[in-house]
């Protein structure tokens, strides 16, 4: 093996992962989420310039995703869980069908393609970025959340396609627990231990879903990148409150459609991929 051209090859890594953490640490402090949701994207394209395998780039975004969101979603959690703004009954309820979803997701990612896994991405992300959009505080589908099963089928979901997107599961719970009445600093805080119940998980399972795949770049742990998440974690932390301050200038709702159209966005452009 060339050993100037495997150092060459880590140091551009390690760029474009420093350079990855930057972008959605500010996209992230603007639009109020953990990261996952912006962080996918742009490490999809830090590793296409990169020349990663296609096979694995979308793979290897979602995994190491997970990975940066497990220490900040438990250390969320932990500070939420103090100041009692957890709804702990709910979240209890979801200790199981919550990772049920995560492993069935690990299974579904060890066999889709690439392009599979881009194309729910982009499913997800234009949906989500169209609530974004269109959302009304009047919307309900009822005045408290309902039981099992319907409860647990929903903690399913969250934990599948949570998984599959790489996201820490903030925004479907947000949405789940408010269209159901719950005032939305509560959802806030139970999504950061929804959280916890996806990120641990879910690194687990990507690990061995993508253990021995071809065209992994240095320094992973299957699909996750350890590299990565060591770099990216503090460089999101220095990089946020700068988001947080633009956020700080511009309304909520604007901050909301701005979210909205830079999901859609990333749907588009996953989408037009799907057809080279």
């Amino acid at each position: 093996m060339d050993l100037s051209s495997l150092n060459g090859d880590v140091i551009w890594l390690g760029l474009a992962l420093v350079a990855s953490g930057a972008i959605a640490g500010l996209l992230a402090g603007m639009f109020g989420i953990g990261g996952g949701a912006v962080l996918v994207p742009v490490l999809y394209q830090f590793l296409t310039l990169l020349q990663i395998d296609q096979a694995v780039r979308v793979h290897i975004a979602v995994a190491t995703s997970l990975g940066i969101i497990v220490p900040t979603s438990i250390r969320s959690f932990l500070a939420h869980k103090k100041r009692g703004s957890v709804d702990m009954e709910l979240w209890r309820s979801w200790i199981v069908p919550v990772p049920a979803g995560v492993v069935l997701a690990s299974l579904v990612a060890a066999y889709v393609s690439g392009d599979g896994l881009k194309g729910i991405f982009a499913v997800i992300a234009l949906v989500v970025g169209l609530k974004m959009i269109f959302n009304r505080e009047s919307w309900r589908l009822g005045t408290d959340i309902p039981g099992n099963p319907i409860r647990a089928v929903c903690g399913i979901l969250i934990g599948f396609f949570s998984t599959l997107m790489g996201i820490g599961g903030g925004v479907m719970n947000n949405t789940f627990m408010t269209l159901y009445g719950r005032p939305i600093h509560q959802a806030v805080a139970t999504s950061a231990g929804t959280g916890v119940l996806i990120s641990v998980p879910g690194v687990i399972g990507l690990a061995w879903a993508g253990w021995g795949a071809p065209g992994l770049p240095a320094f992973s742990l299957g699909y996750v990148n350890v590299l990565g998440v060591l770099l990216i974690i503090p460089i999101t932390t220095l990089a946020a409150p700068l988001g947080v301050r633009i956020a700080h200038a511009l309304s909520r709702r604007v901050m909301e459609v701005a979210f909205g159209l830079f999901l859609i966005t990333v749907s588009a452009r996953f989408a037009v991929s799907l057809m080279d």
